[in-house]
Protein backbone atom coordinates (compact mmCIF):
# COMPACT_ATOMS: atom_id res chain seq x y z
CA UNK A 1 0.00 0.00 0.00
CA UNK A 2 1.19 3.23 -0.83
CA UNK A 3 2.19 5.87 2.00
CA UNK A 4 0.66 9.16 2.18
CA UNK A 5 3.08 12.20 1.28
CA UNK A 6 1.82 13.99 4.36
CA UNK A 7 3.43 17.77 4.02
CA UNK A 8 5.24 19.90 6.76
CA UNK A 9 4.71 16.92 9.52
CA UNK A 10 8.28 17.81 11.67
CA UNK A 11 7.66 15.18 14.28
CA UNK A 12 9.00 11.77 13.91
CA UNK A 13 6.65 10.58 16.36
CA UNK A 14 3.69 11.42 14.15
CA UNK A 15 5.38 10.62 10.89
CA UNK A 16 5.49 7.21 12.42
CA UNK A 17 2.26 6.41 13.84
CA UNK A 18 -0.17 7.59 11.23
CA UNK A 19 2.63 5.70 8.45
CA UNK A 20 3.33 8.93 6.66
CA UNK A 21 6.46 8.96 3.83
CA UNK A 22 9.18 8.90 5.56
CA UNK A 23 12.80 7.74 4.49
CA UNK A 24 14.79 6.16 6.84
CA UNK A 25 17.63 8.75 8.09
CA UNK A 26 18.13 6.77 11.77
CA UNK A 27 21.69 5.75 10.58
CA UNK A 28 22.43 9.84 11.71
CA UNK A 29 22.11 8.81 15.61
CA UNK A 30 24.21 6.14 15.50
CA UNK A 31 27.15 8.01 13.39
CA UNK A 32 26.40 11.21 15.53
CA UNK A 33 26.42 8.93 19.10
CA UNK A 34 29.69 6.49 17.81
CA UNK A 35 31.40 9.90 16.82
CA UNK A 36 31.89 10.99 20.10
CA UNK A 37 31.50 14.83 19.37
CA UNK A 38 31.05 17.50 22.39
CA UNK A 39 29.24 19.92 20.53
CA UNK A 40 28.24 18.87 16.67
CA UNK A 41 26.77 22.38 13.97
CA UNK A 42 25.23 20.87 11.27
CA UNK A 43 24.53 23.48 8.42
CA UNK A 44 22.51 22.43 6.06
CA UNK A 45 19.85 24.60 3.45
CA UNK A 46 15.90 25.00 5.03
CA UNK A 47 13.74 22.05 4.22
CA UNK A 48 16.41 19.37 4.71
CA UNK A 49 15.23 17.29 7.50
CA UNK A 50 16.74 18.58 9.75
CA UNK A 51 13.78 19.49 12.56
CA UNK A 52 12.49 15.99 11.51
CA UNK A 53 15.92 14.40 12.25
CA UNK A 54 16.92 16.38 15.15
CA UNK A 55 12.66 15.39 17.03
CA UNK A 56 13.93 11.79 15.98
CA UNK A 57 17.32 12.33 17.92
CA UNK A 58 14.80 14.08 20.79
CA UNK A 59 13.06 10.51 20.64
CA UNK A 60 15.38 8.19 20.90
CA UNK A 61 17.17 9.45 23.62
CA UNK A 62 14.80 11.31 25.97
CA UNK A 63 13.75 10.00 29.18
CA UNK A 64 10.66 11.51 28.15
CA UNK A 65 9.90 9.30 25.80
CA UNK A 66 11.00 5.92 27.40
CA UNK A 67 8.33 3.95 26.60
CA UNK A 68 8.29 4.50 22.88
CA UNK A 69 11.23 2.27 21.19
CA UNK A 70 8.54 1.11 18.85
CA UNK A 71 8.96 4.16 16.88
CA UNK A 72 12.23 2.49 15.63
CA UNK A 73 11.67 -1.27 14.98
CA UNK A 74 12.05 -1.72 11.38
CA UNK A 75 14.28 1.58 11.36
CA UNK A 76 18.43 0.72 10.18
CA UNK A 77 19.28 1.87 14.20
CA UNK A 78 17.27 -0.42 15.76
CA UNK A 79 19.87 -3.48 14.21
CA UNK A 80 22.17 -2.06 16.43
CA UNK A 81 22.04 -3.52 19.59
CA UNK A 82 24.32 -1.23 21.77
CA UNK A 83 22.33 1.84 20.47
CA UNK A 84 18.63 0.05 21.15
CA UNK A 85 19.86 -0.12 24.98
CA UNK A 86 20.16 4.10 25.02
CA UNK A 87 17.10 4.37 24.11
CA UNK A 88 15.07 6.67 26.50
CA UNK A 89 17.70 6.76 29.03
CA UNK A 90 19.35 9.93 28.93
CA UNK A 91 17.92 13.81 30.08
CA UNK A 92 17.23 15.83 26.71
CA UNK A 93 16.87 19.65 26.24
CA UNK A 94 15.10 20.36 22.69
CA UNK A 95 14.47 23.92 21.77
CA UNK A 96 14.38 25.69 18.21
CA UNK A 97 14.80 29.37 17.27
CA UNK A 98 12.50 28.95 14.06
CA UNK A 99 10.29 31.65 15.07
CA UNK A 100 12.45 34.34 16.23
CA UNK A 101 11.77 36.58 13.27
CA UNK A 102 11.11 40.04 14.58
CA UNK A 103 12.09 43.55 13.05
CA UNK A 104 13.51 45.08 15.94
CA UNK A 105 15.77 43.65 18.85
CA UNK A 106 13.40 44.37 21.36
CA UNK A 107 11.00 41.81 19.87
CA UNK A 108 13.21 39.44 18.91
CA UNK A 109 14.47 38.55 22.83
CA UNK A 110 11.08 38.35 24.04
CA UNK A 111 10.56 35.98 21.78
CA UNK A 112 13.13 33.97 23.05
CA UNK A 113 12.29 34.50 26.46
CA UNK A 114 8.63 32.79 24.93
CA UNK A 115 10.50 29.95 24.01
CA UNK A 116 12.73 29.40 27.15
CA UNK A 117 9.64 29.89 29.39
CA UNK A 118 8.05 27.13 27.33
CA UNK A 119 10.71 24.68 27.76
CA UNK A 120 11.07 25.31 31.59
CA UNK A 121 7.40 24.45 31.61
CA UNK A 122 7.84 21.69 30.37
CA UNK A 123 10.38 20.60 33.56
CA UNK A 124 7.95 22.21 36.16
CA UNK A 125 8.44 18.60 37.87
CA UNK A 126 11.50 19.71 39.11
CA UNK A 127 10.30 22.00 41.73
CA UNK A 128 8.95 19.02 43.39
CA UNK A 129 12.32 17.51 43.08
CA UNK A 130 14.05 16.42 46.37
CA UNK A 131 17.24 16.61 44.77
CA UNK A 132 17.00 20.23 43.96
CA UNK A 133 18.15 23.15 46.87
CA UNK A 134 15.78 25.82 47.60
CA UNK A 135 17.65 28.09 46.32
CA UNK A 136 18.13 26.33 42.79
CA UNK A 137 14.45 26.27 42.90
CA UNK A 138 14.25 29.71 43.33
CA UNK A 139 16.47 30.10 40.42
CA UNK A 140 14.10 28.07 38.43
CA UNK A 141 11.29 30.52 38.91
CA UNK A 142 13.33 33.27 37.91
CA UNK A 143 12.84 32.49 34.54
CA UNK A 144 9.88 34.51 33.11
CA UNK A 145 8.50 36.46 30.52
CA UNK A 146 10.21 39.40 31.99
CA UNK A 147 13.37 38.17 33.32
CA UNK A 148 16.42 40.10 32.73
CA UNK A 149 18.98 39.09 29.45
CA UNK A 150 21.40 37.59 31.89
CA UNK A 151 18.78 35.38 33.35
CA UNK A 152 17.80 34.08 29.74
CA UNK A 153 21.57 33.86 28.71
CA UNK A 154 22.05 31.35 32.02
CA UNK A 155 18.71 29.75 31.39
CA UNK A 156 19.71 26.88 29.28
CA UNK A 157 23.11 26.28 31.91
CA UNK A 158 20.72 25.86 34.77
CA UNK A 159 18.22 23.54 33.23
CA UNK A 160 21.19 21.20 32.41
CA UNK A 161 22.18 21.42 35.79
CA UNK A 162 18.92 20.69 37.25
CA UNK A 163 18.29 17.77 34.85
CA UNK A 164 21.34 16.35 35.87
CA UNK A 165 21.42 16.61 39.35
CA UNK A 166 17.67 14.98 39.30
CA UNK A 167 18.66 12.23 36.77
CA UNK A 168 21.91 12.00 37.55
CA UNK A 169 23.21 12.08 34.22
CA UNK A 170 24.49 14.66 32.01
CA UNK A 171 22.12 16.42 29.26
CA UNK A 172 21.50 16.09 25.73
CA UNK A 173 20.69 19.90 24.28
CA UNK A 174 19.22 20.28 20.83
CA UNK A 175 18.92 23.40 19.28
CA UNK A 176 17.52 23.63 16.02
CA UNK A 177 17.96 26.52 13.25
CA UNK A 178 20.31 28.44 16.08
CA UNK A 179 21.05 31.24 13.02
CA UNK A 180 17.32 32.10 12.33
CA UNK A 181 17.78 35.09 14.81
CA UNK A 182 21.20 36.34 13.93
CA UNK A 183 19.55 36.66 9.66
CA UNK A 184 17.01 38.27 10.99
CA UNK A 185 19.36 40.80 12.92
CA UNK A 186 21.10 41.26 9.73
CA UNK A 187 18.32 42.01 7.57
CA UNK A 188 16.70 43.94 10.42
CA UNK A 189 19.68 46.36 11.68
CA UNK A 190 20.15 44.85 14.87
CA UNK A 191 22.86 42.58 14.58
CA UNK A 192 25.96 43.77 17.02
CA UNK A 193 23.00 43.83 19.60
CA UNK A 194 22.14 40.12 19.03
CA UNK A 195 25.69 38.81 18.71
CA UNK A 196 26.23 40.16 22.32
CA UNK A 197 23.21 37.76 23.50
CA UNK A 198 24.04 34.95 21.63
CA UNK A 199 27.44 34.62 22.80
CA UNK A 200 26.75 35.23 26.02
CA UNK A 201 23.89 32.50 25.61
CA UNK A 202 26.29 30.13 23.76
CA UNK A 203 29.49 30.40 26.04
CA UNK A 204 27.17 29.34 29.22
CA UNK A 205 25.09 26.61 27.50
CA UNK A 206 28.20 25.12 25.78
CA UNK A 207 31.50 25.62 26.79
CA UNK A 208 31.38 26.04 30.57
CA UNK A 209 28.83 23.81 31.42
CA UNK A 210 29.96 20.70 32.77
CA UNK A 211 25.77 19.49 33.13
CA UNK A 212 26.16 18.98 29.27
CA UNK A 213 26.90 15.74 27.65
CA UNK A 214 27.02 16.84 23.98
CA UNK A 215 25.17 19.29 21.91
CA UNK A 216 23.47 19.49 18.25
CA UNK A 217 22.76 22.43 16.86
CA UNK A 218 21.23 22.78 13.14
CA UNK A 219 21.29 25.98 11.07
CA UNK A 220 21.74 26.97 7.29
CA UNK A 221 24.87 29.08 8.08
CA UNK A 222 27.77 28.36 9.61
CA UNK A 223 28.47 31.84 11.63
CA UNK A 224 31.97 33.19 12.14
CA UNK A 225 33.56 31.77 15.01
CA UNK A 226 34.44 35.90 15.73
CA UNK A 227 31.04 36.52 16.01
CA UNK A 228 29.20 34.10 18.39
CA UNK A 229 31.75 30.66 18.57
CA UNK A 230 34.14 33.39 19.83
CA UNK A 231 34.89 31.33 23.14
CA UNK A 232 33.47 27.77 22.23
CA UNK A 233 37.10 25.06 21.04
CA UNK A 234 34.86 22.05 21.15
CA UNK A 235 32.60 22.52 18.14
CA UNK A 236 32.36 20.42 15.21
CA UNK A 237 31.02 21.99 12.24
CA UNK A 238 29.66 20.23 9.46
CA UNK A 239 29.49 22.28 5.98
CA UNK A 240 28.17 21.30 2.78
CA UNK A 241 31.40 19.94 1.83
CA UNK A 242 31.89 17.64 4.64
CA UNK A 243 32.11 14.27 4.51
CA UNK A 244 30.33 13.51 8.22
CA UNK A 245 26.62 12.93 7.90
CA UNK A 246 26.53 13.34 3.85
CA UNK A 247 23.79 11.28 3.44
CA UNK A 248 21.41 11.87 6.41
CA UNK A 249 19.63 15.15 5.29
CA UNK A 250 18.07 15.17 1.99
CA UNK A 251 17.48 12.30 -0.29
CA UNK A 252 19.90 10.91 -2.22
CA UNK A 253 18.71 9.47 -5.92
CA UNK A 254 18.43 6.26 -4.83
CA UNK A 255 15.76 7.04 -2.35
CA UNK A 256 13.93 9.17 -4.85
CA UNK A 257 13.90 6.68 -7.17
CA UNK A 258 12.20 4.33 -4.90
CA UNK A 259 9.78 6.86 -3.31
CA UNK A 260 9.10 7.59 -7.21
CA UNK A 261 8.22 4.04 -7.90
CA UNK A 262 6.16 3.55 -4.82
CA UNK A 263 4.00 6.46 -6.25
CA UNK A 264 3.10 5.07 -9.55
CA UNK A 265 5.67 7.76 -11.30
CA UNK A 266 8.44 5.79 -12.28
CA UNK A 267 8.72 7.47 -15.92
CA UNK A 268 8.87 10.93 -14.03
CA UNK A 269 12.29 10.49 -13.09
CA UNK A 270 14.12 12.73 -15.93
CA UNK A 271 11.90 15.13 -15.21
CA UNK A 272 12.25 14.86 -11.68
CA UNK A 273 16.05 15.23 -12.12
CA UNK A 274 15.85 18.41 -13.73
CA UNK A 275 13.94 20.37 -11.82
CA UNK A 276 15.38 19.20 -7.71
CA UNK A 277 18.88 17.24 -8.25
CA UNK A 278 21.91 19.02 -7.72
CA UNK A 279 22.64 19.33 -4.09
CA UNK A 280 25.87 17.79 -2.90
CA UNK A 281 26.98 17.07 0.23
CA UNK A 282 30.55 16.15 0.69
CA UNK A 283 31.60 13.36 -1.93
CA UNK A 284 27.54 12.20 -2.05
CA UNK A 285 26.35 13.95 -5.23
CA UNK A 286 23.13 13.77 -6.56
CA UNK A 287 20.86 14.89 -3.40
CA UNK A 288 17.47 15.99 -3.22
CA UNK A 289 15.12 18.08 -1.75
CA UNK A 290 12.84 16.31 0.47
CA UNK A 291 10.61 19.01 0.50
CA UNK A 292 10.42 19.50 -3.17
CA UNK A 293 9.52 16.08 -3.44
CA UNK A 294 6.92 15.50 -1.31
CA UNK A 295 5.13 18.34 -2.42
CA UNK A 296 5.85 16.50 -6.49
CA UNK A 297 4.55 13.03 -4.76
CA UNK A 298 1.51 14.60 -3.37
CA UNK A 299 0.68 17.01 -6.38
CA UNK A 300 2.11 15.10 -9.02
CA UNK A 301 3.56 18.16 -11.24
CA UNK A 302 6.39 20.55 -10.96
CA UNK A 303 7.03 23.30 -8.92
CA UNK A 304 9.01 26.00 -7.12
CA UNK A 305 8.21 24.19 -3.90
CA UNK A 306 11.18 24.59 -2.09
CA UNK A 307 12.73 27.53 -3.87
CA UNK A 308 9.56 29.25 -2.14
CA UNK A 309 8.63 27.98 0.69
CA UNK A 310 9.61 30.84 3.06
CA UNK A 311 11.54 34.20 2.98
CA UNK A 312 14.34 35.33 0.75
CA UNK A 313 14.47 38.79 2.01
CA UNK A 314 18.36 38.47 2.71
CA UNK A 315 19.23 37.03 -0.54
CA UNK A 316 17.17 39.42 -2.18
CA UNK A 317 18.69 41.95 -0.33
CA UNK A 318 22.04 41.24 -1.30
CA UNK A 319 21.76 40.69 -4.94
CA UNK A 320 19.79 43.88 -5.19
CA UNK A 321 22.34 46.12 -3.52
CA UNK A 322 25.15 44.57 -4.61
CA UNK A 323 27.70 46.15 -6.64
CA UNK A 324 27.85 45.99 -10.19
CA UNK A 325 30.42 43.06 -10.08
CA UNK A 326 27.77 40.71 -7.76
CA UNK A 327 25.59 41.74 -10.66
CA UNK A 328 27.45 40.85 -13.63
CA UNK A 329 28.55 37.33 -11.38
CA UNK A 330 25.02 36.94 -10.71
CA UNK A 331 24.21 37.49 -14.94
CA UNK A 332 26.56 35.36 -15.32
CA UNK A 333 24.98 32.54 -13.19
CA UNK A 334 21.32 33.28 -14.55
CA UNK A 335 22.38 32.32 -18.35
CA UNK A 336 23.32 28.91 -16.99
CA UNK A 337 27.41 29.42 -16.88
CA UNK A 338 29.58 28.86 -13.75
CA UNK A 339 31.13 31.21 -11.91
CA UNK A 340 34.70 30.16 -10.24
CA UNK A 341 35.43 31.88 -6.72
CA UNK A 342 36.96 31.85 -3.58
CA UNK A 343 34.32 30.16 -0.50
CA UNK A 344 34.74 30.66 2.70
CA UNK A 345 32.31 28.89 4.89
CA UNK A 346 32.42 30.80 7.70
CA UNK A 347 30.19 33.48 7.09
CA UNK A 348 30.33 37.04 8.52
CA UNK A 349 27.61 39.22 8.19
CA UNK A 350 29.21 42.42 8.50
CA UNK A 351 31.18 41.49 5.12
CA UNK A 352 27.98 40.94 3.23
CA UNK A 353 28.67 44.15 1.90
CA UNK A 354 32.00 44.29 1.34
CA UNK A 355 33.68 40.84 0.10
CA UNK A 356 31.99 39.48 -2.92
CA UNK A 357 33.30 36.17 -2.06
CA UNK A 358 30.95 36.24 1.20
CA UNK A 359 27.70 36.61 -0.94
CA UNK A 360 28.67 33.31 -2.71
CA UNK A 361 29.64 31.39 0.29
CA UNK A 362 26.02 32.19 1.74
CA UNK A 363 24.15 31.66 -0.96
CA UNK A 364 26.13 28.12 -1.42
CA UNK A 365 25.28 27.26 1.67
CA UNK A 366 21.88 28.21 1.35
CA UNK A 367 21.30 25.74 -1.04
CA UNK A 368 21.11 28.14 -4.25
CA UNK A 369 24.48 27.54 -5.65
CA UNK A 370 26.22 23.81 -6.06
CA UNK A 371 29.67 23.05 -6.15
CA UNK A 372 31.14 21.62 -9.67
CA UNK A 373 34.63 21.54 -9.43
CA UNK A 374 37.31 22.48 -6.96
CA UNK A 375 41.12 23.90 -7.48
CA UNK A 376 43.62 24.66 -4.59
CA UNK A 377 46.09 27.48 -6.25
CA UNK A 378 47.85 30.47 -4.36
CA UNK A 379 47.16 28.78 -0.94
CA UNK A 380 43.31 28.93 -1.28
CA UNK A 381 40.07 27.00 -2.77
CA UNK A 382 38.75 28.05 -5.56
CA UNK A 383 35.12 27.02 -6.31
CA UNK A 384 33.58 26.66 -9.45
CA UNK A 385 29.52 27.19 -8.75
CA UNK A 386 26.70 27.50 -10.49
CA UNK A 387 22.87 27.58 -9.59
CA UNK A 388 21.80 24.09 -8.51
CA UNK A 389 18.67 23.33 -10.45
CA UNK A 390 16.01 24.58 -12.80
CA UNK A 391 13.68 24.84 -9.48
CA UNK A 392 16.56 27.90 -8.25
CA UNK A 393 16.24 28.93 -11.69
CA UNK A 394 12.53 29.79 -11.08
CA UNK A 395 12.89 31.12 -8.33
CA UNK A 396 15.38 34.02 -9.41
CA UNK A 397 13.49 34.48 -11.70
CA UNK A 398 10.67 35.56 -9.85
CA UNK A 399 12.72 37.17 -7.40
CA UNK A 400 14.04 39.70 -10.40
CA UNK A 401 10.56 40.32 -11.80
CA UNK A 402 9.49 41.16 -8.44
CA UNK A 403 12.12 43.23 -7.99
CA UNK A 404 10.31 45.48 -10.66
CA UNK A 405 6.68 44.83 -9.72
CA UNK A 406 5.72 48.27 -8.25
CA UNK A 407 6.30 50.07 -11.84
CA UNK A 408 5.90 46.36 -13.93
CA UNK A 409 3.36 48.53 -16.35
CA UNK A 410 6.09 51.33 -17.12
CA UNK A 411 9.05 48.29 -16.86
CA UNK A 412 6.84 45.62 -19.50
CA UNK A 413 5.80 48.63 -21.99
CA UNK A 414 9.60 49.89 -22.31
CA UNK A 415 10.32 46.20 -23.58
CA UNK A 416 7.44 45.84 -25.49
CA UNK A 417 8.68 49.36 -26.74
CA UNK A 418 12.34 48.51 -26.88
CA UNK A 419 11.57 45.57 -29.34
CA UNK A 420 8.99 47.63 -31.41
CA UNK A 421 12.10 50.21 -31.92
CA UNK A 422 9.96 52.83 -30.41
CA UNK A 423 12.81 55.30 -29.32
CA UNK A 424 10.60 57.87 -28.12
CA UNK A 425 8.38 55.53 -25.85
CA UNK A 426 11.63 54.07 -24.79
CA UNK A 427 12.62 57.62 -23.38
CA UNK A 428 9.36 58.06 -21.81
CA UNK A 429 9.15 54.66 -19.66
CA UNK A 430 13.00 54.17 -19.03
CA UNK A 431 12.92 57.57 -16.88
CA UNK A 432 9.90 56.52 -15.24
CA UNK A 433 11.27 53.20 -14.17
CA UNK A 434 14.75 55.13 -13.05
CA UNK A 435 12.64 57.73 -10.99
CA UNK A 436 10.83 54.90 -8.96
CA UNK A 437 13.80 52.35 -9.10
CA UNK A 438 17.23 54.43 -8.48
CA UNK A 439 16.81 53.15 -4.29
CA UNK A 440 15.91 50.09 -5.24
CA UNK A 441 19.31 49.41 -6.17
CA UNK A 442 20.95 52.22 -3.74
CA UNK A 443 22.84 50.37 -1.35
CA UNK A 444 22.04 54.07 0.91
CA UNK A 445 25.79 55.11 0.99
CA UNK A 446 25.54 57.89 -1.03
CA UNK A 447 24.25 59.25 -4.09
CA UNK A 448 22.64 56.79 -6.34
CA UNK A 449 24.48 54.78 -8.37
CA UNK A 450 23.57 54.75 -12.38
CA UNK A 451 25.78 51.16 -12.73
CA UNK A 452 23.39 49.46 -10.02
CA UNK A 453 20.59 50.31 -11.63
CA UNK A 454 21.45 49.27 -14.79
CA UNK A 455 22.90 46.08 -13.87
CA UNK A 456 19.31 45.38 -12.15
CA UNK A 457 17.89 46.56 -15.06
CA UNK A 458 19.98 44.37 -16.84
CA UNK A 459 18.60 41.55 -14.93
CA UNK A 460 15.01 42.53 -15.30
CA UNK A 461 15.53 41.98 -18.79
CA UNK A 462 17.73 38.29 -18.09
CA UNK A 463 14.19 37.63 -16.50
CA UNK A 464 11.52 39.21 -19.18
CA UNK A 465 12.95 37.98 -22.16
CA UNK A 466 15.31 35.07 -21.64
CA UNK A 467 12.90 32.84 -23.56
CA UNK A 468 13.01 34.74 -26.93
CA UNK A 469 16.85 35.90 -26.58
CA UNK A 470 20.55 35.54 -25.34
CA UNK A 471 21.12 37.98 -23.64
CA UNK A 472 24.95 39.25 -22.79
CA UNK A 473 26.81 41.66 -20.60
CA UNK A 474 30.36 42.99 -20.32
CA UNK A 475 31.16 40.50 -23.14
CA UNK A 476 34.43 41.07 -25.84
CA UNK A 477 33.97 41.96 -28.97
CA UNK A 478 35.66 43.84 -31.51
CA UNK A 479 38.13 46.06 -29.84
CA UNK A 480 36.22 45.83 -26.70
CA UNK A 481 33.45 45.22 -24.13
CA UNK A 482 30.23 46.13 -24.92
CA UNK A 483 27.23 46.87 -22.57
CA UNK A 484 24.28 45.03 -23.46
CA UNK A 485 23.60 42.59 -26.08
CA UNK A 486 20.15 40.89 -27.00
CA UNK A 487 20.33 38.05 -29.81
CA UNK A 488 17.68 36.33 -31.18
CA UNK A 489 16.86 33.08 -30.57
CA UNK A 490 14.22 30.37 -31.54
CA UNK A 491 11.25 31.29 -33.01
CA UNK A 492 12.70 35.22 -32.91
CA UNK A 493 15.66 34.31 -34.65
CA UNK A 494 14.20 36.87 -37.60
CA UNK A 495 14.20 40.10 -35.23
CA UNK A 496 16.79 42.68 -34.99
CA UNK A 497 20.23 42.26 -32.75
CA UNK A 498 20.16 44.91 -29.98
CA UNK A 499 23.10 46.66 -28.91
CA UNK A 500 22.84 48.82 -25.55
CA UNK A 501 25.62 51.26 -24.32
CA UNK A 502 25.39 52.87 -20.84
CA UNK A 503 27.36 56.23 -19.69
CA UNK A 504 27.11 58.34 -16.70
CA UNK A 505 27.74 62.09 -18.17
CA UNK A 506 30.83 63.58 -17.57
CA UNK A 507 31.67 67.23 -16.69
CA UNK A 508 33.14 67.77 -20.09
CA UNK A 509 29.54 66.82 -21.46
CA UNK A 510 27.00 70.13 -21.62
CA UNK A 511 24.25 68.11 -22.53
CA UNK A 512 22.78 64.35 -21.62
CA UNK A 513 22.22 64.50 -25.63
CA UNK A 514 26.43 64.53 -25.62
CA UNK A 515 26.99 61.90 -23.28
CA UNK A 516 24.44 59.96 -26.14
CA UNK A 517 26.65 60.98 -28.94
CA UNK A 518 29.58 59.22 -26.96
CA UNK A 519 28.37 56.08 -26.07
CA UNK A 520 27.09 55.56 -29.48
CA UNK A 521 30.62 56.74 -31.36
CA UNK A 522 31.66 53.92 -28.20
CA UNK A 523 29.56 51.50 -29.65
CA UNK A 524 30.48 52.22 -33.35
CA UNK A 525 34.22 52.92 -33.24
CA UNK A 526 35.23 49.75 -31.07
CA UNK A 527 33.02 47.44 -33.73
CA UNK A 528 30.89 45.47 -31.05
CA UNK A 529 28.60 44.58 -33.83
CA UNK A 530 31.28 41.94 -34.95
CA UNK A 531 30.55 39.07 -33.19
CA UNK A 532 27.56 39.45 -34.72
CA UNK A 533 28.34 40.24 -38.18
CA UNK A 534 30.99 37.20 -38.10
CA UNK A 535 27.65 34.82 -37.46
CA UNK A 536 26.46 36.16 -40.96
CA UNK A 537 23.44 38.74 -39.32
CA UNK A 538 23.41 42.03 -41.58
CA UNK A 539 24.18 45.46 -40.67
CA UNK A 540 20.88 46.75 -41.24
CA UNK A 541 19.57 44.48 -38.20
CA UNK A 542 21.62 45.54 -35.74
CA UNK A 543 20.57 48.26 -33.71
CA UNK A 544 22.36 50.02 -31.22
CA UNK A 545 21.13 52.72 -28.56
CA UNK A 546 22.94 54.55 -26.43
CA UNK A 547 21.63 55.70 -22.44
CA UNK A 548 23.05 58.76 -20.59
CA UNK A 549 22.47 59.04 -17.05
CA UNK A 550 22.70 62.24 -15.43
CA UNK A 551 21.16 61.39 -11.72
CA UNK A 552 17.28 59.73 -12.19
CA UNK A 553 17.44 61.76 -15.30
CA UNK A 554 18.21 58.83 -18.45
CA UNK A 555 18.13 60.19 -22.34
CA UNK A 556 17.95 57.52 -24.69
CA UNK A 557 19.24 57.81 -28.43
CA UNK A 558 19.83 55.81 -31.41
CA UNK A 559 22.42 55.45 -34.66
CA UNK A 560 20.29 53.91 -37.67
CA UNK A 561 22.68 51.81 -40.00
CA UNK A 562 22.11 53.98 -43.03
CA UNK A 563 23.47 57.51 -40.35
CA UNK A 564 26.74 55.30 -39.19
CA UNK A 565 27.56 55.14 -42.63
CA UNK A 566 27.63 58.70 -43.15
CA UNK A 567 29.24 59.21 -40.19
CA UNK A 568 32.17 56.90 -41.30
Amino acid sequence: MTRVAGMGHQDFEEVRKRNYFYVDKTHFIRQWWKNGDSVTLINRPRRFGKTLNMSMTEKFFSVDHADKGYLFEGLRVWEDWELRRLQGSIPVISLSFANVKDGDYDSAIQRIRQILVGLYQDYRFLLDSSRLSSEEKEIFRSVSLDMPEVVATMSIHWLSKFLYRHYGKKVIILLDEYDTPMQEAYVNGYWDQMVCFIRNMFNASFKTNPSMDRTIMTGITRISKESVFSDLNNLEVITTTTEKYADCFGFTEGEVVAALDEFGLSDRRNEVRTWYDGFTFGRVRDIYNPWSILNYLDKRKVGTYWANSSSNALVGKLLREGSRNVKQDFETLMRGDALCTEIDEQIIYSQLSARQSAIWSLLLAAGYLKVTETEFKGNHWYYTLTLTNLEVYTMFEGMIRDWFSEYSDNYNDFVKALLNGNLEAMNVYMNRIALSSFSCFDVGKGPAEPERFYHGFVLGLLAELSDRYILTSNRESGFGRYDVMLEPRGDAVANDVIIMEFKVQEAKEKELSDTVAAALAQIRDRKYETAMTEKGIPRERIRKYGFAFRGKEVLIGSTAPEQEEEEK
